[in-house]
């Protein structure tokens, strides 16, 4: 049995080569504030209470790096990562809205049975981004 419970996501990361690309995506399209940024190896956006990690896997997987003389293990994948993003169930319809307009395909748009609703797009690396109601998974908000 752990020691204390852990309290929520902090970070999830993916992976994209084109870090311009992403920059504009997850800063621009979907507006989370921009709060690290190193050509050729990372992007670091904050999202509510946590915070999203694009990586260059070229420099991650392959270049060590240290902080403050510490090791940072080599990371990286390969193929379309995944991650959800929470949204009100109201807001959904302008957020769809909103990607159409700037050019973002809609993949899928899935009513859950539980309840929610979620919008399937793809970031310029592939990566598929779910757009959901917490509802999905039985929180208010």
């Amino acid at each position: 049995m752990p020691p204390f419970p852990i309290a929520r996501v902090l970070e999830t990361a993916l992976y994209a080569e084109d870090l311009a690309a992403a920059n504009h995506f997850y800063g621009g399209v979907l507006g989370l504030e921009r709060i690290a940024f190193v050509e050729g190896r990372h992007a670091f956006f904050r999202c509510g209470e946590g915070v999203v990690l694009i990586f260059d896997p070229r420099s991650t997987a392959n270049i060590p790096t240290t902080v403050n003389g510490a090791p940072v293990p080599l990371h990286g994948a390969s193929g379309a990562g995944h991650m959800a993003l929470a949204v009100a169930d109201a807001e959904l319809p302008a957020w769809r809205e909103h990607l159409e307009t700037s050019g973002v395909a809609i993949e899928s748009d899935v009513t859950w049975p539980r309840g929610g609703r979620s919008l399937y797009v793809r970031d310029p690396a592939g990566n598929s981004v779910e757009l959901a109601s917490p509802r999905l998974w039985g929180f208010d908000t």
